[in-house]
């Protein structure tokens, strides 16, 4: 009786120490909750730690997942360092990948638009190639129905690093309709030059030059008049274009390239050098103008 005894109160004392050592761990571990709180808040980098700190133990939560996936590109697009960003952005496409094969119908069509974001910007900051993975999600979360205002100029700006320009015209217009900015309007102007259509362009970018208040969106719109009539043999009215740039920006070493070019095309080399080394003692690194000195030893 008291060896049975004894037994009884051994495992009940490891019952209540079990109990106990759980509720702790419990108790130390945050809720989703918690993450819900900060999230009406904005502070990505608490929904960043308390969400890893929930898939440490329990790892495939989808909910969490969607969480920390969201925080992570957040953080990753707040990043001046591009490793970090990175890191952050692997982050997030690997939770919200996880995440969607878990996901219901409702949440899909958002994850994928997150996650076709996320593979949009690792694009533009790595040297391999991922345009194509975040047009494929960006489609899928359209054809599902979800609608979000930046959406259309994502896949614009997709479809122009993959090459395929009208269907990027296609879609900055679309993106048009719901925001109007003289940005979509250069992205426009500039898919039409790629695809050989220069006198669209020229419609785009005049609207641009007249009727906008960003400097820097009318200088770039000048800019690419000037390449537009060096491509047309107008001479006369690129030099305008560029000498036009250099009255409002001394600095611009593009608008000396396009000097030097026309000077090339007129067969003045002399000239053509002396505009492109301008442009190197501007910008030392500005490539094209490095490419003609090259050319012309």
């Amino acid at each position: 009786m008291i060896i049975a005894f004894f037994i009884s109160l051994t495992v009940v004392s490891a019952v209540v120490i079990t109990v106990r050592t759980v509720h702790r761990h419990l108790s130390n571990t945050p809720s989703v909750v918690a993450l819900i709180e900060k999230w009406k808040t904005y502070d990505y980098p608490s929904i960043y730690e308390v969400s890893r700190q929930i898939l440490q133990d329990r790892p495939y939560d989808g909910t969490v997942l969607i969480y920390h996936g969201y925080a992570s590109f957040y953080l990753a697009v707040a990043q001046t360092d591009t490793s970090l960003a990175q890191g952050y952005l692997d982050e997030a496409i690997s939770s919200m990948r996880i995440a969607l094969y878990k996901a219901g119908k409702q949440v899909r069509p958002q994850i994928e638009y997150m996650l076709g974001k996320a593979y949009f910007y690792k694009n533009t900051i790595t040297s391999y190639y991922y345009a194509d993975l975040a047009l494929k999600y960006l489609t899928l979360a359209k054809e599902h129905g979800y609608k979000a205002d930046d959406a259309a100029e994502y896949r614009g700006l997709c479809y122009a690093a993959l090459g395929n320009y009208m269907e990027s015209i296609a879609a900055f217009t679309e993106a048009l309709l719901v925001r109007e900015s003289d940005s979509l309007l250069l992205s426009i102007a500039e898919q039409y030059y790629k695809a050989g259509q220069s006198a669209a362009a020229k419609q785009y970018l005049f609207r641009i030059k007249n009727e906008s208040s960003d400097d820097d969106l009318v200088l770039k719109s000048m800019n690419l008049l000037g390449t537009i009539y060096i491509d047309e043999k107008n001479y006369d009215e690129a030099r305008r274009e560029f000498e036009g740039i250099l009255k409002k920006n001394q600095n611009s070493a593009d608008a000396f390239y396009g000097l030097g070019v026309i000077y090339e095309k007129q067969g003045d080399l002399v000239k053509a050098r002396a505009e492109w080394r301008k442009a190197l003692r501007v910008q030392v690194n500005h490539s094209l103008s490095l490419e003609k000195m090259a050319n012309y030893k």
